[in-house]
């Protein structure tokens, strides 16, 4: 029941367009286990590479945001694929935890690496998409954060004294752009002096990807695929004696307190120019009704500013252009109120669970048939 919920089409259901800005997707408010919570997404690439999706039930809430790269591809499978692997591991394992999450990973990347395997003779190109993957389970008071790449979760709690809310960044940015990830990268390495190499303004993993952890990038983590020469016909080939990125995500376990109040889960999109405390800020000032679109317009507003310009200039831009301006930014706010989940719920009751996602592309009225081909291993 849960993976055909996650397949739903439900962008047809729920939110809409900004009204002025034809490539921003939105869902003001819904409620979940234990508050309310809402979605935005804006479209900058030619395809939408960001996916997010939120499910509910009484026991748990699963949040995900996943930024694709190289294609929408993995993003797109990751959507299909991995919550249904974390509810099934949850009920073989008698509920959640860090055990749980790493297998729904492990799980997700080689169901992505059979469909590569699969794609391959036809599609050689589908080596090089991956995507970040950052991941919320909230369920008996406890937050599990997993995380690969580097979209981010924030956490905004009020201080022990007095009504400020401040930031808590509850993730880890695996970005090479970050000094400590380029240690750990070359350390991995330490036979590789070119392992991590600046070029084209940014720190970049063999001259080629930021991000040191993902789902996917199958042509960095397996040189059987980078040596083929099926593959140098579509990219450029890369010496690789072991992989270069891996699929291990980094989990943080906390359990809820009264004083946190609310959860920001974005791709880097957003944080490329919103601080973590300007973000909390945002949200801890405005009504909860459309309050991820709030985070989004204030991102492009910054994007517009830094370029002399106006979200009215920006909104007006077509996708695959406006990525020179921003990328991709998909935004999940989760209100912590107090746990509504009733001793007699049954988990038969279908009414009692919920999957919204992002449409696959922004008001494309074929995306669903689109992408139907991706979520199939022959």
């Amino acid at each position: 029941m849960m993976l055909e919920m996650c397949r739903r089409p439900l962008e047809k259901c729920f939110g809409g367009g900004d009204g002025g800005d034809g490539l921003l997707w939105h869902m003001d408010l819904k409620p979940h286990s234990s508050g309310d919570y809402s979605i935005a997404v804006v479209q900058a690439n030619s395809a939408l590479e960001d996916q997010g999706q939120v499910f509910t039930s009484p026991y748990a809430t699963y949040i995900g945001v996943y930024d694709g790269h190289g294609g929408p591809e993995a993003s797109r499978f990751i959507t299909n694929r991995l919550f249904p692997f974390l509810h099934k591991f949850s009920i073989e394992q008698g509920g959640l935890s860090e055990d749980v999450i790493r297998k729904a990973f492990d799980a997700t990347e080689g169901e992505f690496l059979d469909l590569v395997k699969a794609s391959w003779p036809v599609r050689p190109q589908i080596a090089s998409v991956g995507s970040c993957c950052l991941v919320g389970a909230i369920s008996n008071g406890v937050l599990y954060v997993a995380n690969l790449g580097d979209s981010r979760a924030v956490l905004g709690r009020r201080a022990s004294e007095g009504q400020a809310v401040v930031a808590e960044r509850l993730s880890t940015d695996h970005n090479v752009a970050v000094e400590e990830v380029r240690k750990e990268v070359k350390d991995l390495h330490p036979d590789d002096a070119h392992i991590v190499v600046y070029t084209r303004g940014v720190w970049r993993i063999k001259g080629i990807i930021q991000v040191s952890r993902s789902i996917g990038d199958v042509y960095l983590k397996k040189p059987e695929f980078n040596r083929d020469p099926l593959f140098h016909h579509f990219g450029i080939p890369v010496p690789l004696k072991r992989p270069v990125v891996t699929a291990e995500p980094s989990i943080l376990v906390r359990k809820l307190e009264p004083q946190d109040m609310f959860l920001i889960f974005a791709t880097d999109g957003l944080w490329e120019h919103l601080s973590d405390e300007a973000a909390v800020k945002i949200v801890s000032k405005n009504s909860r009704v459309g309050i991820a679109k709030r985070l989004v317009r204030a991102a492009i507003e910054e994007a517009a500013r830094k370029r002399e310009l106006r979200y009215e200039d920006i909104k007006r831009i077509e996708k695959g252009v406006r990525r020179h301006f921003h990328d991709d930014i998909t935004v999940i706010v989760i209100f912590l109120d107090h746990s509504q989940v009733s001793p007699n719920a049954s988990l038969k009751d279908p009414s009692l669970f919920n999957c919204t996602s992002v449409p696959v592309d922004i008001f494309s009225m074929n995306g669903d048939e689109a992408d139907v081909s991706l979520h199939t291993i022959p």
